[in-house]
């Protein structure tokens, strides 16, 4: 039934999520869907909860997987396209998790917020793990350069999900690679300072 629900939000809105449109795409009576769920609200949590559970693991093992490249430029880099990658797979469930308007279940708000503090956590790790290898990254507060690199991310990934055509990934990962020199220019900035 979920699986209905995730392939009728391809191709509407959540406001436009219907108990009858999910019956149908899931080809069965809509008595046999309110068995499974007694109401929308309880659908939508259901389809929430599944959709950010698995896109939770994708970027974990995105970023755990990016972590051991040496250089954090390219590690970080490579974690966003990782992600893109994903989003781009499955679209529907990243603009579910990307763009959650506020009408979405307070419990699924309370666990995104949740998820991505644990994500927020990581990046800062990375952030650090960065700093140790490259004095220039030792100058930005770890913790705000965390939390720059996962807004940086999502932002990215909205775009890629919310117009593929205009934002391909091609163009997003140019543009990831070439906004993390400003953090760590392969050149030091200005060689008179040293």
């Amino acid at each position: 039934m979920l699986d209905a629900a995730l392939t009728v939000l391809a191709d509407c809105p959540l406001h436009e999520l219907s108990m009858e449109a999910v019956a149908e795409a899931a080809g069965v009576g809509k008595p046999v869907l309110y068995t499974a769920f007694r109401t929308r609200t309880e659908m939508v949590t259901a389809l929430f909860a599944r959709e950010h559970r698995h896109g939770v693991e994708q970027v974990r093992a995105a970023v755990s997987e990016h972590l051991s490249v040496a250089e954090p430029k390219e590690a970080y880099t490579a974690t966003v396209s990782a992600f893109l990658w994903s989003a781009l797979e499955h679209p529907t469930r990243w603009r579910l998790i990307l763009t959650a308007p506020e009408s979405v279940p307070r419990d699924y708000r309370s666990a995104l917020r949740t998820a991505r503090s644990g994500i927020i956590d990581e990046a800062e790790h990375l952030a650090k793990a960065g700093a140790a290898l490259d004095p220039r990254l030792a100058k930005l507060d770890p913790v705000l350069l965390g939390h720059t690199m996962l807004s940086f991310a999502e932002m990215l990934g909205r775009l890629a999900v919310n117009d593929p055509d205009r934002y391909p990934r091609e163009r997003l990962e140019r543009y990831a690679t070439v906004a993390m020199t400003m953090f760590a220019p392969s050149e030091p900035l200005n060689r008179a300072h040293r």
